[in-house]
């Protein structure tokens, strides 16, 4: 799979810094919001680059293993229940999103539920969702070729409606036990320091859910291929969030990536081309345990540290006032020449 994602082009790289640089302040003195603006503006490849339209895509899909209770302290009709919360305009992502401007679209990858005709639903739904990965794999290939396909699709729809800065959530039931597969694969880090929480696991829950997760692992053995560890442990809602991850970057957008799950799809991503992470502005720092590992693996600072876990896309949607407001002085903010001020001797 080659999505043909470019490398940075550097040729604007000193102009950009200089701009920065000749701001009315002492040299870094804003700190992430100088790091920030000077990757947007590489990104665009302008000294006037623009936020326009941000969006947020919420994936939501349920996992087969979620069935048996094992890994997960709220039954899998739970994804359902958000799903109808979300349309609904009562979730955290939904208050984030519509305070600070920012388009959301919600889309059912593969939730276990028949949802009606709703014109705030997308019906990407691949199946019912994936099969039980402690007795097989979780999707065919088939399946996990038709997510990336839909996750790619989706975003060449908002590209055509203007956006350029795009962030992802998810919702499933069972999917930090997914996620935690996926980083035990692609960063070789022990099962045992990827496994956390998730929606409430007490001490006793997250050593039944890591012993769980141990014998997936003895079942399907090591593997590398990153399709295929999608193919054998990942979620619909984590597989079509990595199409949609590699097409934003084929297509020059700026992602936000929010947290532990939306992370996991990441490593994926990058395994497949690693030029993505040149387009990724890393929003938060998840409380769930293996996320500051999976930052580390990738060599990535993030940009807020809230104490969240809660996933949907909401610490991508609470960098979005940073991020406009790095733009904002980068564009705006006087220069030394034109404020008529003298620059350090």
């Amino acid at each position: 799979m080659n999505f043909g994602i470019e490398k940075l082009n550097t040729d604007l790289d000193k102009d950009i810094q200089h701009k920065i640089d000749t701001k009315t302040k002492p040299l870094g003195a804003l700190g992430k919001l100088e790091d920030i603006a000077f990757k947007i503006a590489k990104i665009q490849q302008t000294l006037e680059p623009k936020i326009e339209k941000p969006a947020i895509l919420v994936f939501a899909g349920d996992h087969g293993i979620a069935k048996e209770n094992i890994v997960n302290p709220f039954p899998q009709e739970v994804t359902t229940q958000m799903v109808y919360n979300f349309l609904n305009k009562g979730a955290a992502i939904n208050v984030f999103c519509e305070e600070n401007n920012v388009d959301l679209k919600i889309v059912d990858a593969g939730v276990n539920h028949d949802f009606e005709n709703h014109s705030e639903l997308i019906n990407a739904k691949i199946a019912f969702g994936t099969k039980n990965y402690q007795k097989g794999v979780a999707m065919t290939n088939e399946e996990c070729q038709k997510a990336i396909s839909l996750g790619s699709e989706l975003v060449l729809k908002q590209k055509k409606e203007g956006t350029n800065t795009i962030g992802f959530g998810e919702m499933g039931i069972g999917n930090t036990s997914a996620a935690s597969l996926i980083m035990h694969y692609v960063t070789k880090t022990s099962i045992e320091k990827c496994v956390g929480a998730g929606t409430g696991l007490p001490s006793e829950g997250i050593l039944k859910k890591t012993n769980a997760l141990k014998e997936v692992i003895s079942f399907h053995g090591e593997i590398e291929n990153p399709l295929q560890i999608l193919q054998t442990v990942g979620g619909f809602e984590i597989t079509m969030m990595c199409g949609a991850m590699l097409e934003a970057a084929k297509q020059k957008m700026t992602i936000l990536i929010d947290g532990f799950i939306c992370t996991s799809a990441l490593l994926i991503a990058a395994k497949i081309d690693s030029n993505i992470l040149d387009y990724c502005i890393f929003t938060h720092n998840s409380e769930e345990k293996g996320h500051e590992k999976m930052l580390a693996f990738l060599n990535q600072k993030p940009l807020l540290n809230l104490g969240l876990r809660l996933g949907e896309g909401t610490g991508a949607a609470l960098s979005v006032p940073i991020i406009r407001t790095s733009i904002a002085f980068f564009n705006r903010m006087a220069s030394f020449e034109s404020a008529g001020v003298s620059e350090k001797n």
